[in-house]
């Protein structure tokens, strides 16, 4: 049965397209000179990326499109996640994203972590955090003796390929958390990198969470896509409890 994955990716220290030794350069023996690989960009992506959250969590590394949970999620949503994986390359290399919103146990975070298992998958890097986690772990920064470790943590959200945000919305407001916020979305919406967000709130209801500039980036980057019905999580529960 297939999986729907990419096949595994190429060892780190091999060029996916077969241009240059490994090195992340391409050297012309004719004239003693050396240029950027078309893999040197996913290189330092990859190592600047190696001291976030990129992986997967347990209960999401054996989500596919052709087994459950996935396969009980609105026909449509799974279309368009479809799409967006079997072009993930360039989805991931023009900056585009996507935006799942719905009630409680609708398969948000399910569809979210297929995407950057795909990512993970063709090779490229990706930071993976509920928003609570990525804010504690800012804060952190500010406890560091360190005077540039909170922007060089920002700089590091910026790079990575696919930035991964779920429970957005799920944190208390405050001036802080809103400022933190769009400082990691404002960076990559210049720089035209990917973002997945999860939340439970509609589009009006966010923005009033978390500021309408940063929700308006975050249209701008991302394709919506809502899901709604009763929480599987539950119906699971009481399947069991049956």
């Amino acid at each position: 049965m297939s999986t729907g994955l990419h096949p595994l990716p190429v060892p780190e220290d091999r060029c996916p397209f077969d241009l240059c030794d490994g090195s992340g350069f391409v050297v012309d023996d004719a004239t003693n000179t050396a240029s950027d690989c078309r893999c040197r960009a996913q290189r330092v992506s990859r190592a600047r990326a190696k001291t976030l959250s990129g992986v997967i969590p347990r209960k999401y590394r054996g989500v596919s499109f052709d087994r459950p949970p996935v396969t009980e999620i609105a026909g449509p949503v799974t279309a368009a996640v479809r799409r967006f994986v079997n072009r993930i390359d360039e989805n991931l290399d023009a900056g585009r994203g996507l935006w799942f919103f719905g009630s409680v146990g609708t398969g948000k975070t399910t569809l979210a972590m297929l995407v950057s298992r795909h990512a993970l998958e063709a090779g490229r890097s990706v930071a993976i955090y509920s928003l609570p986690r990525l804010l504690a772990e800012i804060r952190t920064t500010f406890d560091d003796d360190r005077g540039n470790s909170y922007v060089d943590l920002l700089d590091r959200l910026t790079a990575v390929d696919l930035l991964h945000i779920d429970d957005v919305g799920a944190e208390k407001t405050s001036a802080w958390v809103l400022e933190q916020l769009y400082a990691i979305v404002n960076a990559r919406y210049e720089d035209q990198r990917s973002v997945i967000i999860t939340t439970n709130l509609e589009r009006d209801d966010l923005a009033e969470q978390i500021n309408e500039r940063t929700v308006s980036r975050l249209e701008e980057m991302c394709e919506v896509l809502p899901l709604w019905g009763a929480d599987a999580r539950q119906q699971r529960h009481d399947a069991r409890s049956a």
